[in-house]
């Protein structure tokens, strides 16, 4: 599938419901891939990650403590939360305030597991993701740990994009602009993977979840691939 191709996909399902859920580990390039997917296809794009590390933002600034579930959960629904659902444009912002730099601080990123594995928290974030998907008709990119099993399990088309440890280890390091050292990197995807896989298997695919393997694709290659099992699952129908 060529580059000029690619930017003249026609819109698919036209007036019909399209959500493309898809998971995968840290690092995997969930983010970026999903974002250009849902600006090929003409789709609304949603970044359910950005929702749980706004919650963490905010926690960590009323000075609520994370391991207090109750006080956590409680936050979860108090959180005045407004956030970009289109993949040319991107803010986040609580109570007003633009935290779309602030959620990705490192320390926001080590912290933010302790919120997402609150199971009362996640059940309010999950009904906020499952209100925005209704509010676009149901045509939405939608990307996360537990959008294929959990948060839409009856989408159209449902993807696990996934990576090498060491493929994810590094495509973060530039991410973040060589900013972090090895062990930082760790803690930013190994070891929030593992935290995160106590409440969501966003490994291994689901049944009827496409696996796609990035490990030694680039990004263009890995949007391509990702447009054609888009494709091909909908041909199927």
């Amino acid at each position: 599938m060529t580059q000029e191709l690619l930017d003249t996909l026609p819109a698919l399902r036209v007036g019909r419901p399209l959500v493309v859920a898809i998971d995968g580990p840290s690092g995997s390039g969930k983010s970026s891939v999903s974002k250009e997917v849902a600006r090929r296809l003409r789709l609304a794009y949603l970044d359910t990650g950005a929702m749980y590390r706004a919650l963490t933002w905010y926690c960590v600034t009323k000075g609520i403590d994370l391991e207090d579930g109750a006080a956590v959960e409680q936050a979860s629904r108090d959180l005045v939360l407004d956030m970009s659902t289109g993949p040319q444009e991107e803010y986040v912002r609580v109570d007003g305030v633009d935290v779309t730099d602030a959620i990705r601080e490192p320390a926001i990123s080590s912290a933010v597991s302790a919120v997402a594995t609150t199971l009362g928290a996640r059940t309010e974030l999950i009904r906020r993701q499952r209100e925005l998907i209704d509010r676009h008709h149901r045509r939405m990119v939608v990307e996360g740990r537990d959008i294929t099993t959990v948060v839409a399990p009856g989408a159209e088309v449902r993807m696990l994009l996934t990576a090498s440890e060491e493929a994810r280890l590094r495509r973060r390091g530039i991410q973040l602009g060589g900013t972090q050292n090895a062990e930082q990197l760790a803690a930013q995807v190994t070891h929030r993977d593992a935290k995160d896989s106590t409440v969501v298997n966003f490994t291994q695919a689901a049944s009827g979840v496409v696996t796609l393997d990035s490990s030694d694709l680039d990004f263009d290659q890995t949007v391509a691939a990702a447009l054609v099992i888009v494709t091909k699952v909908l041909n199927r129908d």
